[in-house]
């Protein structure tokens, strides 16, 4: 452990030009899109600092900053501004809970079976109902000519993928055109929340965050009944029926209101970050004929003509999982996350922390990092290929966060993601409009914006 040598005087970390008196870097940072923001401010070095009416945020950037805060003997997870502000929202749930809430522990031990190799498979022909739910609203949509908007489609799918896989509950996704009310109030509450945890680090008066704060809560009172309604369905159904994470939840010493936020927490990381990533891969697909023909000529080799292949055969897409690899590379859902000092040190030789600071670590240039290889801003799914991800530091990629706090649900995303890649890929030929550039929506996770494809059914 690096100690903190008070008698040292230790450099100022790099910041933006054009700072203002007291209003600090607000010319290069918008409260709407703080992780854009964010990361076009990492050219400033490995290690920067940026200031908003009064907030500092200390942004690691460089990968051996990066991995210097992922040794959790010195650092560990922090609830960072934005992540205290989702708690109006999924209170004491997996994600949102502080590192000292008994309920964390609690719910990990309880929930680690619901993400076994063997419920998978008991989720795999769940995933292939409702891609054969997505397919069939593509069909239609291929057989009229009318363009698909891809992260609408995304969410619907990954929405009703989770919610049957983890609660037995068919969200209905599908059955009309209208935007599912649990997704409505989780993107309102999602970007309130962001914008709440900004406003709370801020000089601001604090009658203004919590003027901020009253629609989230109004959006996470509307999550918390949905939630509380598929809690009590599952109830009067009677237990002892289902074998999913609810029903782990609910035959277990849980409180009733921690299992209310664990299922929030996983309804909503559960389908807005595969959605996202997904989105993006076919956006890069849309891009790159070469790649969808070698991913297809890999799929039609594993799968033949198999309609519904099984749980084995979706790891066997090696080449389809790279290209949802890169895909995550280049646009990480989740642009960043906290890390906080266990006890007095110095990071990377040049910044002091006491108990309790935090740094952002930022995932999108550590993505982007010269060590990924020639052109790293470029899509390429062989960058996965074994030999060079042997080849390269093992912690350059890090989509899903460090240590024992990182993504519970990864396999679950992974399995579904390539699954519906492959789905998409082998069933259409996929065309973007040649004059749409990739925009990015912001909600806490990151989106592609207005981004929609004409499809023709192979």
């Amino acid at each position: 452990m690096t100690a903190v040598d008070h008698r040292r005087s230790y450099p100022a970390l790099p910041h933006p030009r054009r700072r203002l008196p007291l209003l600090g870097d607000v010319l290069g940072f918008s409260a709407d899109s703080p992780s854009q923001s964010t990361m076009a401010l990492a050219d400033l070095g490995p290690l920067f600092e940026f200031r908003f009416l009064g907030a500092r945020y200390v942004v690691a950037a460089g990968p051996e900053v990066v991995a210097e805060l992922s040794d959790e003997s010195r650092f560990c997870k922090h609830v960072g501004p934005d992540i205290d502000a989702l708690r109006i929202l999924g209170g004491d749930g997996l994600f949102t809970a502080y590192n000292d809430e008994p309920n964390w522990q609690k719910a990990h031990d309880v929930l680690m079976p619901a993400f076994s190799q063997q419920a998978m498979r008991r989720y795999h022909s769940i995933m292939f109902d409702v891609a054969d739910e997505l397919t069939a609203r593509w069909d239609g949509r291929a057989a009229r000519g009318v363009t698909v908007d891809v992260s609408v489609d995304a969410t619907r799918v990954t929405l009703e993928t989770i919610g049957r896989c983890a609660a037995g509950h068919p969200f209905g996704c599908f059955e009309s055109e209208a935007v599912h009310p649990f997704v409505e109030h989780m993107v309102a509450g999602l970007k309130g929340s962001d914008r709440v945890g900004v406003l709370r680090q801020t000089f601001l008066p604090d009658f203004v965050a919590r003027r901020a704060e009253r629609p989230v809560r109004h959006h996470a009172a509307r999550l918390h009944a949905i939630a509380d309604e598929i809690i009590a369905e599952r109830v009067r159904g009677g237990l002892g029926r289902h074998d999913d994470l609810l029903e782990l939840m609910l035959t277990s010493d849980l409180q009733l209101a921690n299992i209310r936020y664990q299922l929030i927490n996983f309804l909503v990381a559960g389908h807005e970050t595969t959605s996202g990533a997904l989105s993006f891969a076919l956006y890069y697909l849309s891009q790159h004929p070469e790649v969808v023909k070698k991913a297809r000529a890999e799929i039609a080799e594993v799968w033949g003509d198999e309609v519904r292949p099984g749980f084995e055969n979706i790891a066997k897409l090696r080449y389809v999982r790279r290209v949802f690899d890169e895909a995550l590379r280049l646009q990480p859902t989740v642009p960043g996350y906290y890390r906080e000092a266990r006890e007095d040190t110095v990071l990377a030789g040049v910044h002091p922390m006491r108990k309790g600071d935090w740094v952002l670590a930022l995932i999108g240039s550590l993505h982007r990092d010269p060590q990924w290889g020639p052109d790293p801003d470029a899509f390429d799914p062989d960058r996965f290929a074994p030999e060079k991800v042997r080849a390269r530091p093992a912690g350059l990629y890090k989509p899903f966060g460090t240590g024992p706090r990182s993504c519970i649900g990864r396999q679950f995303a992974l399995h579904e993601a390539v699954l519906l890649l492959a789905v998409l890929i082998r069933r259409y030929d996929v065309i973007a409009d040649p004059d749409y550039q990739l925009q990015i929506t912001e909600r806490l996770t990151l989106m592609p914006k207005d981004f929609h494809l004409s499809l023709s059914r192979r």
